[in-house]
């Protein structure tokens, strides 16, 4: 399929229409979440979950009975009560912050997918193109730029409720964040610093990772959950955390904090926060299939351009960049899962439990691994320069 035609149109046009696009799957995948944790929890504790919902107009039709018992309807079931259900301003609070607040938690929840590679395809020129928004070298650097400002949503939400309940979990989500931030950027190092090779052009480009688990070779193409194992286990609970998921839901903990941040919130508002924490997760589960997982590869040693040759399709974009997305959101589709499972799994910790792992334990463990890293890599270099 012929693509050029899409490429003569207007840069900006086609900047706003994938970013139109993006927004328009992410958000319904943000929603759909709240549905399939509903599911999950039900068949991890052994009960039905939701499985009544379904429109009068499309109870007749045959065969809808077997969608009705999925719980497929309940995302529209959901949606339209948080819409149209009343949603009245507490008297008490700061009107302007507090409306405020949860618009501002979906604007870097949105952002951040623009720096995130979710497929890839072989152009004309039989090179491997990024299906990205904004394919920059400082993709990653932009990443967790955008989505650290998503903390000051739940600051402001807490300060203008003018309660101490939500107060108090505004405290707590930015002392999270600081105390996780550093140990989930420590744990990336090592892996640009094995991808950056001396002499060369330097890149935090999350594309380039996955090019590098691409290569030739025992270590070229060992995805580098293999290779850094360490750095992948601090890098996935530092996502945890820095996505409020129990057991790190500290800023909203109801069993001393009622609702935390969000106690004050209620239908369309309260329900932005909880879409913005689930996008976090769709891109933080990116995120990690991209740095330690092969990206849209789908086996160690087995590369998207292997694929799509065994299958005949390398000569097609489209069919090739549908592959690549459908292999990349499975990952992503598994660590959702593996969230949602944890949730209703392990039970929530103290925050002062909370404060000394990230202080205590994930800080020092994530500095002594950077330094070992730095000394493998750089005896590679020196001594290995071909393994």
């Amino acid at each position: 399929m012929d693509f050029s035609l899409y490429f003569d149109l207007p840069l900006w046009f086609r900047l706003v229409l994938q970013g139109t696009i993006v927004i328009l799957v992410l958000f319904p995948l943000a929603a759909a979440c709240s549905m399939a944790e509903r599911k999950i929890s039900a068949w991890i504790q052994g009960r039905p979950g939701p499985n009544r919902t379904v429109p009068p107009f499309l109870a007749w039709i045959p065969g809808v009975s077997i969608l009705r018992n999925l719980g497929l309807f309940q995302l529209a079931a959901d949606g339209g009560k948080f819409t149209f259900k009343e949603d009245p301003v507490p008297g008490n609070v700061n009107k302007f912050y507090f409306i405020l607040a949860p618009i501002l938690s979906m604007i870097p929840a949105l952002s951040t997918v623009s720096f995130v590679p979710f497929g890839a395809y072989f152009d004309s020129a039989g090179k491997l193109v990024p299906i990205i928004l904004a394919n920059t070298d400082v993709g990653l650097l932009a990443v967790f730029a955008v989505s650290s400002l998503g903390v000051y949503s739940l600051i402001l939400a807490g300060w203008a409720s003018n309660s101490k309940y939500p107060f108090l979990g505004g405290v707590r989500a930015s002392a999270q964040l600081i105390s996780y931030e550093l140990s989930m950027t420590l744990s990336v190092l090592p892996v640009f610093l094995w991808v950056n090779a001396p002499g060369g052009q330097g890149t935090l480009s999350l594309f380039d990772v996955v090019q590098t688990q691409s290569l030739p070779g025992f270590f070229g193409g060992m995805w580098y959950v293999f290779l850094m194992p360490v750095s992948a286990l601090i890098f996935l609970i530092a996502l945890f955390a820095e996505t409020n998921r129990q057991p790190f839901d500290m800023p909203e903990s109801e069993s001393d904090l009622v609702g935390g941040f969000h106690t004050e919130y209620g239908a369309f508002k309260w329900s932005l926060f909880f879409v913005a924490e689930y996008a976090h997760m769709i891109v933080g589960s990116g995120i990690f299939c991209l740095l330690f997982l092969g990206g849209w590869n789908p086996l160690p040693w087995v590369t998207l351009a292997d694929t799509a040759n065994l299958l005949g399709i390398a000569g097609y974009p489209l069919l090739m960049g549908l592959l690549a997305i459908t292999l990349f959101l499975g990952k992503v589709g598994f660590f959702i899962f593996f969230f949602m499972w944890v949730r209703w799994t392990l039970p929530r910790f103290r925050y002062d439990q909370v404060m000394n792992l990230g202080w205590k334990k994930l800080l020092p463990l994530s500095i002594a691994n950077l330094i070992l890293y730095a000394i493998a890599i750089a005896v590679k270099d020196l001594y290995f320069p071909n393994l």
